[in-house]
């Protein structure tokens, strides 16, 4: 699923590890290509990872290849999952 703004691509990762942090989790990605943003979603009570993040890769090419090769990967013992998003929504 994706967000194009111009080539770049959003993408949305799924059942992260708890313990992942975001410069591990863009680290994986920046093996593909450039990351332009990389954001762990936080519970706002605890300060814990709600286990999804969202990415941003300018190039769609490598966004994809980043997809392909990294879906359920394991990492800490837990198989995350790897979208595009999808956002019908074009307002502001």
């Amino acid at each position: 699923m994706y967000i194009m703004k111009g080539n770049s691509m959003k993408i949305i990762a799924l059942n992260l590890p708890r313990d992942l942090i975001e410069n591990d989790l863009k680290d994986m990605f920046n093996s593909y290509g450039d990351v332009k943003n990389c954001t762990i979603v936080m519970d706002d009570k605890t300060g814990k990872s709600k286990g999804f993040a969202f990415l941003e890769m300018p190039n769609e090419r490598e966004a994809e290849k980043a997809i392909e090769k990294l879906n359920e990967t394991k990492k800490n013992k837990k198989k995350f999952v790897l979208n595009l998003q999808i956002n019908e929504y074009t307002g502001c």
